[in-house]
């Protein structure tokens, strides 16, 4: 195994090489080695300072300045005023949140109380369908005690 590293080799994959361009991926790898980076080189997160004539006239003060307004903080109205703006816009997205969770609790319950209108309604059917039967039971007792009184009267009287 070489001790170079190893790169995805795909048909058409091209890779950059300063000391021989553009090439083939499988072709680079093989015919050249890549430079070894130098130590110092400074990364992205550590930028290396220019080089200012520090004895240039007014270098050092006019330097002081700028780097003493560069860390200053702006407080100016308009700075304020953004910062006003992105805290309601923050307080907006939560109430707006909230707005639509309640309004699904709502959703919700409107559908709970129509399901006990309905369950409510079906019971009180259920129950005048019971006292209608009750009714219409106690009028047939009504009917055959009347039936059997009068046949029981006819029968005293014909005996008498």
């Amino acid at each position: 195994m070489s001790a170079e590293p190893q790169f995805l080799s795909f048909k058409g994959l091209k890779q950059y090489s300063p000391e021989a361009g553009w090439g083939q991926v499988h072709t680079l790898n093989t015919a050249t080695t890549p430079p070894p980076v130098p130590d110092n080189v400074p990364t992205l997160t550590e930028t290396p300072e220019p080089e200012l004539d520090p004895t240039a006239p007014g270098f050092n003060e006019s330097m002081d300045v700028l780097f003493e307004k560069l860390r200053a903080s702006p407080n100016d109205q308009l700075t304020q005023t953004w910062r006003t703006i992105a805290a309601e816009v923050n307080l907006l997205t939560q109430r707006m949140a909230l707005q639509r969770e309640l309004q699904e609790r709502l959703r919700r319950i409107d559908q709970d109380l129509s399901d006990l209108r309905s369950t409510i309604l079906h019971h009180l059917q259920d129950v005048e369908q019971a006292a209608h039967q009750q009714l219409s039971t106690a009028r047939h007792r009504a009917d055959m005690s009347a039936l059997a009184q009068s046949k029981l009267a006819a029968k005293l009287n014909a005996d008498r």
